[in-house]
């Protein structure tokens, strides 16, 4: 072998160990945030650190979480998704009223059909996304916009711009059941979703192309993926996760508002981006997603439980942002 390729491969590996360095460091600075602001809180107020919080917080980060997934996967392809929190409503209203339409067959059956409707709800909003980004060529921000006000639209359309209720008792049940006194029932169903999306995406070759494709589509056509249709199921995934998002809100209040998921796409994305993740594709986690949605849950309940105005979140959660985008750039410079 020649000096030349010696040297190459050798640049190579150290190019390769300097990328895991700086992942490494970015979800440790990202969960070192996490475990201050929770100190500070735990310090100022302490019943911030009993269970009853604990419960409330992380039943809250389930929504953040679950929406932040299915962002995550779209945001690695260079894509957003403006959508999923109007997915998030529009999946929970048509559940609902499907639920109540099919009460004569039985509470389980009702629940099953209603569920059923409602992720297939999500996955076909998604397809739409997928196929006008891909087919007609639109950018996924704009195309996203638009399937927003259209699943908006749709939910108060279905609702009569009122909350749908007269659900059965045995959804709130199911929806508010604790497990071992610490966990509730979303939470272990949105960790379950985590730790899969977390496979799928590191493990598995639907996780390769969406990284590949991320990083350059063009090379990745090249090399034989089929970008355009892993899109379409990039954004399909995206819904039918923020579909389940919306199907577990309904488990936990009994009631589906047409207002639901409104601005949550926000938090959805902020968590991502301080999770790591790069807004021009090609880089994310699962856990970073994990840790940014644990960033913004555990700010929003700490400042009320601290008394602080609620649009005082609002501001707090935008200079995260802002540092995390900005922390990211310094951290990944090029070598």
């Amino acid at each position: 072998m020649s000096n030349r390729a010696v040297t190459k491969e050798t640049t190579h590996q150290v190019n390769l160990t300097s990328n895991r360095i700086r992942k490494g460091l970015s979800n440790y600075w990202t969960l070192s945030i996490l475990v201050l602001i929770i100190a500070i809180f735990g310090v100022i107020e302490p019943r911030f650190l009993s269970r009853s919080n604990w419960l409330s917080t992380t039943t809250y980060m389930t929504e953040t979480m679950l929406l932040g997934i299915s962002e995550t996967f779209v945001i690695i392809t260079a894509g957003i998704d403006l959508s999923v929190g109007a997915i998030e409503g529009l999946a929970g209203v048509v559940a609902a009223l499907v639920i109540l339409k099919t009460l004569a067959f039985g509470t389980t059956l009702s629940l099953i059909f209603g569920v059923v409707f409602g992720l297939v709800v999500g996955m076909l909003v998604g397809l739409v996304n997928g196929l006008v980004i891909t087919k007609m060529k639109i950018t996924p921000f704009i195309t996203t916009l638009g399937t927003m006000g259209v699943a908006t639209g749709l939910t108060f359309i279905f609702s009569g711009g009122t909350d749908v209720v007269g659900l059965p008792a045995s959804l709130n049940v199911i929806g508010n059941l604790v497990v071992a006194s610490w966990f509730n029932f979303t939470v272990i169903i949105t960790m379950i979703v985590l730790a899969l999306a977390g496979i799928w995406l590191s493990k598995t070759r639907f996780g390769q192309y969406t990284y590949a494709i991320g990083s350059n589509a063009e090379a990745s056509r090249r090399a034989g993926i089929r970008v355009d249709n892993h899109l379409i199921k990039v954004y399909m995934l995206s819904g039918l996760i923020a579909s389940l998002s919306g199907i577990l809100l309904l488990t936990r209040f009994a009631t589906a508002s047409p207002l639901t998921g409104a601005n949550s796409e926000l938090n959805a994305i902020a968590a991502v981006v301080i999770g790591g993740a790069s807004l021009f594709g090609g880089r994310g986690t699962m856990f970073g997603t994990l840790v940014g949605a644990g960033i913004i849950s555990v700010l929003v309940t700490g400042l009320v439980i601290v008394n602080v105005q609620p649009y005082w979140q609002v501001v707090a959660i935008g200079v995260i942002i802002i540092l995390a985008v900005w922390f990211d750039q310094l951290n990944h410079r090029p070598s």
